[in-house]
């Protein structure tokens, strides 16, 4: 498989905090990858200095062979990734299609509002309401959403399920079923466990800001042990 992102020595900080301590990864065009770990160990952090908001950064990050080390952030998205944060960034005065028709194309390959009014039918019902009129889950739909009309080659997602009620929780990971069977590259970071075991196609394992395992889902079953020691599944 054609790697498309490859993280290598990556190091970050937080002023005087030095908070990932060499993070090496790859995630392959088409695969789906979860980062696993406790709360604190740097999962969020990883993500964020991937797309650059982390800008004291050492180390390489390469995306489909272009290093992105020095790419402003405002580029990032151009280059071909897109970022849903756990904090969703919806903008709460306009309506969910305004919300959709903000983002810049950066890719011919983007999904139309047809074909994301059928992947998400919440928000076609919901396209006139303003985002202060949304549900955790509807917003968190738009969100990604959102990203998918740019044409992103790389969907980055931080803990899309984190405070959903389970039967949206179970919308989402028909959503990412269905992207992944569309081709499309996602890298998470979940808590939810159990989620994250019914998408993802591996697994990387993280503790104290570096990965300390790398495993496929077929491995799961072998894993158990260190997982529950870890994260306590």
């Amino acid at each position: 498989m054609k790697p498309l992102l490859q993280v290598s020595g990556l190091n970050a900080w937080y002023g005087e905090s030095h908070v990932l301590h060499g993070v090496d990864m790859t995630v392959g065009e088409g695969e789906m990858v979860t980062i696993l770990g406790r709360n604190g160990v740097g999962k969020t952090t990883t993500l964020r200095t991937i797309m650059g908001i982390v800008r004291e950064r050492k180390g390489q990050i390469l995306f489909d062979g272009r290093d992105m080390m020095d790419v402003p952030l405002h580029r990032t998205a151009h280059a071909g990734i897109g970022f849903v944060p756990e904090e969703r960034g919806i903008f709460a005065t306009l309506t969910v299609e305004e919300n959709l028709m903000l983002p810049p194309v950066v890719a011919g390959t983007g999904m139309g509002l047809d074909e994301i009014y059928e992947l998400f039918p919440n928000l076609l019902e919901r396209r006139t309401s303003p985002g202060t009129k949304l549900s955790g889950g509807e917003q968190q739909m738009l969100a990604i959403a959102r990203i998918l009309r740019t044409g992103v080659r790389l969907l980055v997602l931080d803990e899309p399920t984190e405070g959903l009620a389970p039967v949206i929780v179970q919308r989402i990971g028909e959503v990412l079923t269905k992207l992944k069977e569309r081709g499309m590259t996602v890298l998470l970071v979940e808590q939810n466990f159990r989620f994250a075991s019914r998408v993802a196609d591996r697994f990387y394992l993280m503790e104290h800001g570096q990965m300390m395992a790398d495993f496929p889902v077929g491995e799961l079953p072998e894993r158990m042990d260190m997982l529950h020691k870890v994260l306590g599944v």
